[in-house]
């Protein structure tokens, strides 16, 4: 493989469950992964991003600057432990993709804004490798959402002429791409998945998530906590439309009385129903002509969840992306690769008819590499 063909994605979702590297190959018409691994977080410093990301508390500019560079170290040592495991020389990989960690998505109001932490300079200090970040606020400046940037990869490597379907991301937050039987794509944020299992799952029982699903499968799904919390206004609202853990967080969770009466298992039951209903609707209003569904993130390892998805998409077929050959659980670090590879050939990375955005965008920054030590 020549070195223009490597690239490289780093990806932590809402979950901040850990970082994704991906080792991507542009050698033949279609993106091959070549390696991955998955590199955890300190827990110290994944309790920093929780707490950070849910946007109920002040941070002080001096806590924001040590952080950013933490995450930073972080993101370096995920895609170094992926080069060093894969014995993929630096100089054989034309850039990283680095997704970075999102404090911050606020889309709307009169400044909208999106803010994603993990200094790219550090990374490309420490791996010797140009970096390309901060891949969402071009489409924010634009108008657009900044989120999902998944739906244009999703394209590439899951359309099939003439056969619309839906490819659904279960990561923290749960998002939807139709690809139409015409070629069209559009996408958008349904709402929470594993973010809010996860913590209340920490909460509850101690554990980071809930492995198989088997806390939600212990439990009763308490039909007034669910309607409760189904008629959130963002469930209502059109699309384009994203959201993350500062909407869908753990206060927002215990805002509904009912929570503090029910059994923890209920609780973490409900929440399960509330991912697969929100989703379900979200597909039968928008995406009502598909024939399946194919699944990716974290999400494609809850056996209920996707149990209960199956039951309400029916007579749509659901499977993971893996049977179509493609992983489900890199995709997303897969898809900051391409971004990045589209950063360097100046074209586009987003698709407004996603977004909302008022055009096509060149998304993304780029931080050089230093030179090479002299001899």
């Amino acid at each position: 493989m020549t070195p223009a063909t490597l690239y490289l994605g780093l990806m932590s979702g809402t979950s901040a469950d850990g970082i994704d590297a991906a080792l991507v190959s542009f050698a033949a018409p279609q993106p091959q992964l070549v390696a991955a691994r998955t590199h955890p977080w300190p827990a110290a410093l994944r309790a920093e991003i929780l707490a950070l990301a849910q946007g109920t508390d002040p941070l002080d500019l001096d806590a924001y600057g040590r952080l950013d560079v933490a995450l930073g170290h972080g993101f370096a040592d995920a895609a170094n432990a992926l080069l060093d495991a894969s014995g993929t020389p630096r100089a054989a990989v034309r850039a990283i993709g680095s997704h970075g960690q999102t404090l911050r998505h606020r889309p709307g109001g009169a400044l909208p804004f999106t803010l994603q932490a993990g200094d790219p300079n550090v990374i490309a200090e420490r791996c010797g490798i140009d970096v390309v970040a901060d891949f969402r606020r071009a489409d924010v400046a634009a108008g657009g959402q900044g989120a999902p940037l998944l739906p244009a990869v999703h394209a590439m490597l899951l359309a099939s002429p003439g056969h619309p379907r839906v490819v659904l991301n279960l990561g923290g937050i749960a998002n939807i791409t139709v690809l139409g039987a015409d070629g069209t794509v559009t996408g958008f944020d349904t709402g929470p998945a594993n973010g809010l299992l996860d913590v209340w799952c920490e909460r509850s029982c101690g554990l980071p998530f809930d492995r198989d699903g088997t806390f939600a499968a212990s439990g009763t799904v308490d039909t007034g906590l669910l309607a409760a919390w189904l008629a959130d206004p963002y469930f209502a609202l059109p699309p384009p439309k994203s959201t993350g853990r500062e909407h869908f967080h753990l206060r927002w969770l215990l805002a509904q009385p009912r929570v503090a009466h029910l059994g923890a298992a209920d609780v973490q039951a409900t929440l399960l129903e509330l991912t697969a209903r929100s989703v379900a609707n979200a597909i039968v209003q928008y995406a009502a002509g598909a024939e399946d569904v194919l699944v990716c993130g974290g999400g494609v390892h809850n056996p209920p969840l996707l149990q209960r998805l199956r039951g309400l998409l029916a007579p749509r077929g659901l499977a993971s992306t893996a049977t179509c050959g493609v992983d489900p659980d890199y995709l997303e670090a897969m898809a900051f690769a391409w971004l990045a590879r589209q950063r360097l050939a100046a074209l586009p990375g987003n698709l407004p008819a996603v977004t909302g955005a008022r055009g096509s965008r060149v998304l993304g920054a780029v931080y050089s590499a230093p030179p090479p030590a002299a001899a």
